[in-house]
């Protein structure tokens, strides 16, 4: 019997294999989770695809995290399908290629505004669509994809500043959702080539050191561990763990020069 049997998932964000979500989406099946993707916009036919390639293939539901009105009709179609969720991962970041590489004040408060929606007040979005959903199942748990954000990155920019809006909400949600037995906790992925990943302009400079520096190591091909964590923390083995964030980046983190 797998960690996750019986429970129901939400995931987002799968666009191809080669993403942190379908990894997880992947394992979380594997672990005996029913699970449902969501897609947004011109990428909804991308995660369509993909789901063919996940066994049993999951339902696929529009959420565009810029229309709040999706997130409602999906925890809706949730509703009338399962009744409850277990559990939500939340995978989706987006900014603007002003936001990125570069001069950090060459973008404007309109392209950054978009960054910040999308990447960090989308986990607030899904966190309140899905609460009833998740207190339901007498409590679930939230898990969102993170990097980092205790220091600064090269050309990571206003994402930088989203990861770190995200780490921050990531606590305050868990502990309005905590009385209702929801988690919410962050796993700090390290570098994985994803399509997001090659939207960095130096995302090349994360791969040259980020081997070498990690005392267990690290492989931007494999992502197999980013998913162990997350489908460990939507199970009940971490029942008593929020507003955490957990590092899975072979130890970059906690290394000095």
């Amino acid at each position: 019997m797998g960690v996750l049997e019986g429970k129901k998932i939400l995931v987002t964000g799968v666009l191809t294999e080669e993403s942190l979500a379908f990894g997880v989406a992947q394992l979380a099946q594997q672990e005996g989770a029913e699970i449902v993707l969501t897609g947004a916009s011109r990428a909804l036919s991308l995660t369509r695809r993909v789901a063919k390639r996940l066994t049993p293939e999951p339902e696929v539901l529009e959420l565009d995290v810029t229309v709040p009105l999706q997130a409602e009709s999906a925890a809706e179609e949730v509703a009338a399908r399962f009744g409850r969720l277990d559990g939500v991962v939340h995978s989706v970041g987006f900014a603007p290629e002003s936001c990125l590489g570069g001069d950090l004040s060459r973008a404007e408060w309109k392209d950054v505004a978009v960054a910040l929606e999308i990447s960090t007040y989308s986990l607030k979005l899904l966190a309140t669509a899905f609460a009833p959903l998740l207190e339901a199942a007498g409590g679930g748990s939230i898990v969102g994809l993170d990097l980092d954000a205790t220091v600064a990155w090269p050309g990571y920019n206003w994402m930088g500043v989203a990861k770190a809006a995200l780490e921050s909400l990531a606590r305050y949600l868990a502990r309005d959702l905590g009385p209702q037995g929801t988690r919410v906790n962050l796993v700090a992925a390290g570098p994985i080539r994803t399509m997001a990943a090659k939207s960095i302009p130096d995302f090349a400079k994360f791969e040259d050191v980020w081997d070498a520096r990690s005392p267990l190591g690290w492989d931007v091909r494999d992502s197999s561990a980013v998913s162990k964590a997350v489908v460990a923390l939507l199970s009940d083995w971490f029942s008593k763990t929020t507003g955490e964030i957990v590092h899975v980046d072979g130890g970059f983190h906690a290394m000095g020069a």
